[in-house]
C-alpha cells in the first residue's frame, strides 16, 4: 500500500474516530469546565504518545529543533477542543458535526494562502458532494428540518474552533522538518498540554475530580487515547501524505458516523432515505480516492 493510500486509510479511521467525540462530548460537556478536560486529556495523551514513540525506536533530540512549532500546533488543536466541548454545552451532536463540515473548504483555503495547494475541479466536485451528502445525513432527509435550520450560540463557537482545526491541517506539513508522525504527533501533544495547562490551570485545580459522574471520565480517558492520541498519529501521518483539502474531505463522513454513535447510544437510526446521503459522501471518497495524476 502506497504512502498516499494509507494518508486516506489514516483519515478513515480518524473521521470515526472523532465522530466519537461529538456524542460523548455532549454528554460530558455541562459537567466540567472544557478548557481543564481538555488540559488534563492533553496530558494524557502526550504520555501516550510518548510511550509509544519510546517504544518504537525513541525521540531524537534533533525532533526538538524550534519547539516554538509545537506550541503553535498544540495550541490551535487544543483551542479547537476547547471550542468544541464548548459548543456542545448547547449544539446537539448531529448539528456539531454539520458545522464541522465546513472544514474542508477552510482548510482548501489556507491551504493555498500557505502551501499553493490548488483544488482541482475533480476535488471541487467531490467536497461538493461530500458536503450535500454530509447535509442530507445531517438533517435525516428531511428538507422540512434543513429549512428550519437556525445556527446557535454552541454552533457559533464550535465554527470558531473549526477555524483553528483547518489551519492546523496545511501548519503540519509546512512546520514538519523531516520527523515522523509519531515524534512529531508527540510533539504537538505535549504543546497543547503546556498551552492548555497555562490556560486553564485555575479551572484544573478548582474542578472537583473524585465528585465528577461518570461519563465525564469516560470521555476523557476516550478523548485522550482515541481522540487525541490516535487521531494526531492519523491526522500527521494524512497531512505528511495528502493535500491539506484531501486530508479535511474525509470530515464529511464524520456525521454519518456520529449517527452510528447515535444508534450505539440508544438515540435509534434514521430513515431509509438518509442512505442517500450516505452513498454521496462514498462518492466523495471515491473521486478523492482517485490518483490526481
Amino acid at each position: 500500500m502506497s504512502g498516499v493510500s494509507r494518508g486516506h486509510l489514516a483519515m478513515l479511521v480518524f473521521s470515526a474516530l472523532v465522530a466519537g467525540s461529538f456524542s460523548l462530548g455532549s454528554l460530558a460537556a455541562n459537567h466540567i469546565a472544557p478548557v481543564a478536560l481538555n488540559a488534563v486529556r492533553f496530558v494524557l495523551a502526550a504520555a501516550v504518545i510518548g510511550g509509544v514513540a519510546l517504544a518504537w525506536g525513541g525521540v531524537p533530540r534533533a525532533a526538538f529543533r524550534a519547539p516554538w512549532r509545537y506550541l503553535v500546533l498544540g495550541g490551535l488543536f487544543g483551542f479547537y477542543f476547547v471550542m468544541m466541548f464548548e459548543g456542545l454545552k448547547t449544539a446537539p451532536p448531529v448539528s456539531a458535526s454539520a458545522v464541522f463540515t465546513l472544514t474542508p473548504l477552510m482548510a482548501a483555503g489556507f491551504g493555498y494562502l500557505l502551501l499553493r495547494q490548488h483544488m482541482t475541479g475533480r476535488m471541487a466536485l467531490a467536497m461538493f458532494c461530500g458536503a450535500v451528502g454530509a447535509l442530507w445525513v445531517i438533517f435525516r432527509a428531511d428538507l422540512g428540518a434543513l429549512m428550519a435550520f437556525e445556527v446557535g450560540r454552541g454552533e457559533v463557537i464550535y465554527f470558531i474552533g473549526c477555524a483553528a482545526h483547518a489551519l492546523y491541517a496545511p501548519m503540519v506539513r509546512m512546520l514538519n522538518r523531516g520527523e515522523n508522525a509519531v515524534v512529531f504527533a508527540f510533539g504537538t501533544m505535549l504543546g497543547g498540554a503546556v498551552t492548555l495547562m497555562g490556560w486553564g490551570w485555575q479551572e484544573v485545580v478548582a474542578t472537583d475530580w473524585p465528585g465528577l459522574p461518570a461519563i465525564v471520565w469516560i470521555t476523557l480517558v476516550y478523548t485522550a487515547v482515541f481522540a487525541s492520541a490516535a487521531t494526531t498519529v492519523l491526522l500527521q501521518f494524512a497531512a505528511l501524505h495528502l493535500p491539506s483539502s484531501k486530508v479535511m474531505a474525509y470530515t464529511y463522513l464524520t456525521p454519518t458516523w456520529v449517527i452510528g454513535w447515535e444508534f450505539f447510544l440508544g438515540n435509534g437510526l434514521p430513515g431509509p432515505l438518509v442512505a442517500v446521503g450516505v452513498g454521496l459522501t462514498a462518492v466523495a471518497l471515491l473521486l478523492l480516492l482517485k490518483d490526481e495524476h
